[in-house]
């Protein structure tokens, strides 16, 4: 009930101020995409628990975070830069805030790591991951098969050859990691962090067509015909180059 309250005071175009958002253990809650900046009291995001931020919103700023065990802060691609600045709170073992990219399709390009910026003030972490790889290229397409060749007749007596299959589309490349900005204080226990900033994977290659069956022999009552030669397959194609990795600027105050 206090989620449903929450987001309902969110459909707001402007600032959202002195509000509570929280995710239930092992639910899901995507924000609404109307507003740009959130100012939020509490954040907090109960074991297994993903609150999803699209690409719209480019910065919030709470006063307090709690996440969970394996609770998610999901940061979707953008073209803007996001930025999460938290005065205080508890993050505990295995949480994670991510901002990978997407993966290619034959509809879109893969997205890259969205550029990020995360200042935490009075926080406690067991550890925390920050996700921020690039996107995987999406995979090259399948060469059409070769046509079957004819078969024979008695009346012309040859069979037709094979048709070669088409070669396989290439990968598409993987895009790059993002640009982190990590403001701690000086006594943050660095080494709980994990940052991973990888380019994603290129694309698979796409496999080449068969080749088409020759046309098949016949026997006739004066002679008999030979079959055709198959077709070749097609080549595969080339898998697509991995992403450039990202950058991390870690800021200690």
């Amino acid at each position: 009930m206090r989620s449903l309250l929450a987001l309902a005071a969110l459909f707001s175009p402007l600032v959202l101020a002195e509000a509570i958002i929280h995710v239930e253990s092992h639910s899901f809650i995507r924000l609404p995409a109307n507003t740009s900046v959130l100012l939020l009291d509490r954040l907090e995001i109960a074991d297994h628990g993903t609150l999803l931020i699209p690409a719209g919103l480019t910065e919030i700023r709470v006063a307090e975070l709690r996440l969970g065990r394996e609770a998610r802060l999901a940061i979707a691609p953008g073209d803007q830069a996001f930025r999460l600045e938290v005065a205080g709170g508890e993050i505990a073992r295995g949480a994670q805030i991510s901002a990978r990219g997407s993966q290619g399709s034959a509809e879109q390009p893969a997205l890259p790591g969205r550029t990020l910026s995360v200042r935490l003030q009075a926080v406690v972490a067991e550890n925390l991951l920050l996700d921020a790889r690039g996107g995987k290229g999406a995979p090259g397409y399948a060469g059409l098969s070769g046509a079957d060749g004819e078969a024979a007749g008695c009346a012309w007596g040859k069979a037709g050859r094979g048709h070669d299959g088409l070669d396989g589309g290439d990968g598409q490349p993987g895009t790059a990691g993002a640009r982190v900005r990590l403001e701690v204080p000086a006594d943050f226990p660095v080494q709980q962090l994990q940052v991973r900033l990888d380019g994603g994977a290129g694309g698979q290659p796409g496999a080449g067509g068969s080749g088409g069956q020759g046309g098949l022999s016949k026997g006739c009552w004066l002679y008999s015909t030979a079959g055709a030669r198959d077709g070749k397959p097609g080549q595969a194609g080339r898998a697509g180059e991995a992403g450039q990795a990202g950058e991390l600027n870690l800021v200690q105050f």
